[in-house]
């Protein structure tokens, strides 16, 4: 019995290891992504610029259940902003790497 308990113990641990690699955020690449697209003209990880700072973005979203899919779908599709009083089109991700895009994503909403 204390075998089985074992050996179940460290499949649930391998599991939840490769799912939580899985999700890792590769800051290096995100970064690398995000300087291509311009996002750090108008956004910083703490300042607020002409947009707000990825840590005002995350906390926003924290908790709840669609923060990835809302961030992912406002990087991807041109959403419509509001800039000094001005609409504006987003600018979207210089990619359609759905991998890469999802790292930019869990970055952002890390800060």
């Amino acid at each position: 019995m204390r075998f089985a308990k074992t050996v179940l113990a460290g499949i649930v641990l391998t599991s939840w290891m490769g799912i939580a690699a899985a999700e890792a955020v590769d800051a290096d690449a995100a970064h690398s992504l995000m300087k291509k697209s311009n996002c750090f003209k108008c956004h910083s990880v703490d300042k607020k610029k002409e947009g707000p700072s990825f840590q005002k973005t995350a906390a926003e979203l924290k908790g709840k259940p669609d923060a990835e899919q809302k961030l992912y779908v406002h990087l991807t599709t041109h959403p419509k902003v509001k800039v000094d009083g001005k609409e504006e089109e987003h600018s979207s991700l210089k990619t359609k790497d759905e991998a890469a895009i999802r790292n930019v994503v869990r970055y952002i909403l890390a800060q």
